[in-house]
């Protein structure tokens, strides 16, 4: 049962990224949206499942600084190691010349740092669905329908950091596979080994922080720009809204 329903993450996630890619030139409403998506399992999902799992081992103050501790050690990762890269108008051509190589390097790097943590918490995913069938058959089923839910945005989320930071539709297709394969090995990995649940709730919590940062700084910022705000703020909402509803109609 638990490796039938990470082949379902599986698909589920195929086809986000395939819609990403098939309206690609609607890139900047998806980007919208996806913000919204990622904040959306950041606030609704990730937190609460991160405290719920620490309870009666970490007070929730001490959850939400781990979070802000993510939020942080992303920041810090995206400004000086990948080196986070602005286009300016108003550079004159010979530099953009100069530098555009080794600016779009480091876009794509980004791009790949983006891809792996959502790749990275797929596969926590994974886990999250061996662990809780661990526990109980019902338990199971509700992270399950949780995890398809949000894994389809996950394709999404995976094929738009590489689009929009620079990389190729074949490069975007190799990360949604990735991403789409991490939840069948997590889930497989809970047959040899069972992870306490504190300190599966401190991972939690910190990609928590990872995604908050990479929608408030990342996807929020290049969804609106050059394109009307209305629109794109109005799929952040939706966006926000869908997992909401989505994660609390599976937790009923």
């Amino acid at each position: 049962m638990v490796i039938l329903i990470s082949l379902a993450a599986f698909v589920a996630t195929l086809c986000g990224g395939f819609l990403a890619l098939r309206f690609k030139d609607k890139l900047h409403l998806i980007l919208g949206f996806s913000a919204g998506a990622i904040i959306g399992v950041a606030f609704f999902d990730l937190m609460p499942e991160a405290i719920g799992l620490s309870s009666g081992y970490y007070g929730v103050g001490t959850m939400t600084s781990i979070v802000a501790l993510g939020f942080v050690v992303y920041l810090v990762l995206d400004r000086l190691v990948f080196l986070h890269v602005h286009e300016h108008g108003h550079e004159d051509s010979h530099d953009e010349s100069e530098h555009a190589p080794i600016a779009d390097s480091r876009q794509v790097q980004r791009g790949i740092l983006g891809a792996g943590s959502l790749s990275i918490h797929s596969f926590l995913d994974g886990v999250a669905i061996g662990l809780a069938f661990q526990v109980s058959a019902a338990i199971g089923a509700v992270v399950a329908i949780a995890v398809l839910v949000h894994d389809f945005s996950d394709g999404i989320n995976t094929v738009n950091l590489i689009l929009k930071n620079k990389g190729k539709g074949k490069f975007a297709m190799k990360w949604l596979f990735v991403d789409a394969f991490a939840p069948v090995l997590g889930a497989a990995s809970t047959l040899f080994f069972s992870l306490p649940k504190q300190a599966l709730g401190i991972v939690l919590a910190l990609f928590a922080g990872f995604f908050l940062y990479i929608g408030a700084s990342d996807l929020i910022p290049e969804s609106h720009h050059a394109h009307p705000k209305f629109l794109t703020t109005a799929m952040t909402v939706i966006g926000v809204a869908v997992l909401f509803l989505a994660i609390k109609l599976a937790n009923i």
